[in-house]
């Protein structure tokens, strides 16, 4: 089984899925550790950069601009499947805050967003081991 944990330092689970920069992924046999490797991820960063201003908001009929809704959609779909690309051989998504988005698009390829209060990536992974990790979707936005 492998793990991926959303991380900045490679050893912190990130408080925020679209932020993180790398994921830590743990391979795990016979219920013990036995690699890791830190593995780039694409991040709201890398996508801002390559947006307009223009592209930022959508006018509406009213005339006011509103932000385009928030995580979903054809073009958020999009970056989610660029965020989720360097982990599609993990079967578990450690990350301790995630949008709904993002959570949905990791169900859909079959891997299992955790969303834990857990900050230490090993005892995070461990709990996965243990069969303790407790999800919290009240973790998303």
């Amino acid at each position: 089984m492998k793990i991926a944990a959303v991380t900045d330092d490679g050893k912190t689970i990130s408080a925020h899925f679209g932020r993180a920069i790398n994921y830590l992924v743990v391979t795990v046999e016979d219920g013990h550790i036995t690699d890791s490797e830190l593995r780039d991820k694409a991040n709201h960063h890398d996508f801002h950069q390559e947006e307009s201003h223009h592209d930022q908001y959508l006018i509406q009929p009213s005339g006011y601009k509103e932000a385009p809704g928030h995580g979903h959609g054809r073009h958020s779909a999009e970056k989610h499947r660029r965020m989720f690309e360097t982990i599609t051989d993990c079967q578990i998504v450690l990350a301790r805050g995630m949008g709904q988005g993002a959570y949905a698009g990791l169900e859909q390829m079959n891997v299992r967003p955790i969303l834990t209060e857990i900050k230490e990536i090993e005892t995070a992974v461990q709990a996965v081991i243990d069969g303790t990790i407790e999800n919290h979707p009240e973790r998303l936005h």
